[in-house]
């Protein structure tokens, strides 16, 4: 079974990084929404980076398998990327706690740029907050108390959704009911079926039902 969820997280590549096993936990990507900063269970700028893949940073640690923390902000309806950081180490703070040192790489990639729109993602972007309600060591999977999804077409806003925990997990249950009646659907549980016919049924509906949000491009269901 545990093969079985690593195939299907590589196929998906729904966010959780492509690495060996074991996925460990990742420094998720940071967003700006409102005048709050979230964190996200989604990378924006991964297209990007499957399309040049010589200016893929390399890997920082395997809490950090993507090597940068992309920081985006929406601003005017639009989604932008406006920072992309990296840890270069510890030091210790004025207490003697030892703290992560992060720098800025944005310049690498973006030098003319104050802040690039990211018109090539299409679909829905996750940032849970609130408390921790389970942890889980591995990818983005941790699951918190509230959710809030913003639904982004080409790189503009169109809407956003908050739920709590339980109502986040209603909300997936309708949203793949409706994404079962599609043709997308068909084609990529058969493509997940045909990547290991050893998966049985039951486990990869529940995992495409665990990870609706994460594949499927817009809200479909109230």
């Amino acid at each position: 079974m545990r093969k079985s969820l690593y195939i299907l997280i590589m196929f998906l590549n729904i966010g959780i990084v492509k690495a060996e096993l074991p996925i460990t936990a990742q420094y998720p990507d940071k967003i700006t929404y409102n005048g709050t900063e979230y964190s996200l269970n989604s990378n924006p700028l991964e297209p990007y980076f499957e399309k040049n893949p010589e200016n893929r940073p390399d890997m920082v640690s395997t809490a950090l398998w993507r090597g940068y923390v992309g920081h985006f902000e929406i601003i005017d309806s639009e989604l932008y990327l406006i920072d992309m950081t990296r840890p270069i180490g510890f030091y210790k703070d004025e207490e003697g706690n030892s703290k992560q040192r992060w720098i800025s790489i944005y310049k690498r990639y973006f030098p003319r740029q104050d802040k690039v729109k990211i018109d090539w993602f299409t679909g829905i972007l996750i940032l849970p907050y609130g408390d921790l309600v389970e942890y889980v060591h591995q990818g983005y999977a941790s699951l918190y108390s509230h959710y809030l999804l913003l639904e982004i077409e080409n790189g503009s806003f169109n809407e956003s959704r908050e739920y709590g925990f339980e109502d986040f997990i209603e909300f997936k249950r309708r949203q793949f009911n409706e994404y079962r009646k599609t043709k997308e659907y068909q084609k990529l549980y058969a493509d997940l079926k045909k990547s290991d016919e050893s998966i049985d049924e039951s486990f990869i509906q529940q995992f495409m039902l665990d990870f609706v949000i994460n594949y499927t491009s817009k809200f479909l269901t109230e």
